[in-house]
């Protein structure tokens, strides 16, 4: 097995020159770099990652913690930034949990075992104080659905608040005042925000909230088509209907189109997030942008930056917009 030694000799450089290429250091000039590159080439050279990572004091890689029922956003927020990490040789270990604080820490202690230099992590039941202790005595957390001051001044979660109050102001100046809303379950912290956004919006309309129009259920579209039949069944009217995300929309979509409702003719239907599916429905999905890509690179300067010590520009932008399709019309009586 070829030694960093030969490497050097191949190439006709010093070992600390060998090193500062593997590490990926920029202050070695084009030539040398790519005499040592083309060495590693030659004689097929594998650095010793153990080695390696006890020198740097870094494993290059990252734990990410993810709900086993997350939403179709967060596979998508996840993988963009797994893409990032991995263009900058950085592995992830994805692990999952269930909605209890034992699964949660189980999750924690196992990344935790790994040496990850850092954690990405949503996280619904383990506690403000939990989380910035293990932030600050065992390993770096970056927290994508909450925000704790502690961790970090700056955070960039997706603006939920902000998403189910454009939603509902979006359907309010379309005439629209019985609007329903179906969620994930109502403990999830992104759902929290969303209906703070939508009964914040009601509120300012001066409408009445009623508790009869918001149905909660798993990010699934089973869960929206057992919603739509449960708003049907209350017989309470509705013009419009906001589903946390696009996959609880499509079940909607799929059970109005099954009862031989006219949609949006019938009733409008939108949602939060606007990921692929939305605009591959029938009808296509009105939907709110809610900046997951800037989260990613947020997500992903942050942890190069604190956690690496490189120099990326971090860019929070929260702007979302309403993207128009063909599932929302105007109220008509």
């Amino acid at each position: 097995m070829p030694t960093i030694y030969q490497v050097a000799e191949r190439a006709g450089v010093s070992l600390s020159t060998v090193s500062r290429v593997l590490n990926g250091k920029q202050t070695v000039n084009h030539n040398l770099r790519t005499r040592v590159e083309q060495a590693i080439s030659e004689l097929n050279y594998k650095p010793n990652l153990s080695a390696r990572s006890l020198a740097k004091n870094k494993t290059d890689s990252i734990g990410a913690i993810v709900p086993s029922n997350s939403s179709a956003s967060s596979a998508k927020l996840l993988n963009a930034i797994i893409t990032h990490l991995r263009a900058e040789n950085k592995h992830v270990i994805v692990t999952t949990t269930t909605d209890t604080e034992e699964s949660e820490k189980s999750a924690v202690e196992f990344l935790v075992s790994r040496n990850c230099d850092a954690i990405l992590m949503y996280s619904e039941m383990l506690s403000d104080n939990y989380l910035t202790e293990l932030h600050k005595t065992k390993v770096p957390v970056v927290l994508i659905n909450r925000q704790i001051t502690e961790i970090c001044e700056q955070g960039c979660t997706t603006d939920n608040e902000r998403a189910g109050y454009c939603a509902t102001r979006h359907l309010l100046e379309n005439g629209h005042q019985n609007i329903a809303f179906l969620s994930g379950q109502k403990h999830n912290n992104s759902v929290i925000r969303q209906l703070a956004g939508y009964e914040k919006a009601l509120k300012e309309a001066g409408l009445v909230i009623s508790s009869s129009l918001m149905k909660e259920g798993e990010y699934s579209a089973e869960a929206g088509y057992s919603g739509l039949l449960d708003l049907l069944a209350c017989d309470v009217g509705f013009s419009a209907v906001i589903c946390s995300n696009d996959v609880i929309a499509s079940g909607v979509l799929s059970c109005a189109r099954e009862l031989g409702m006219n949609l949006p003719s019938d009733f409008s239907v939108m949602s939060i997030n606007d990921t692929g599916l939305a605009n591959h429905l029938y009808p296509r999905l009105t939907s709110v942008d809610t900046c997951i890509d800037k989260t990613a690179n947020w997500a992903f300067s942050h942890i190069m930056n604190c956690v690496y010590g490189q120099d990326y520009n971090v860019q929070c932008g929260s702007e979302l917009t309403i993207v128009m399709r063909d599932s929302t019309v105007p109220y008509m009586p």
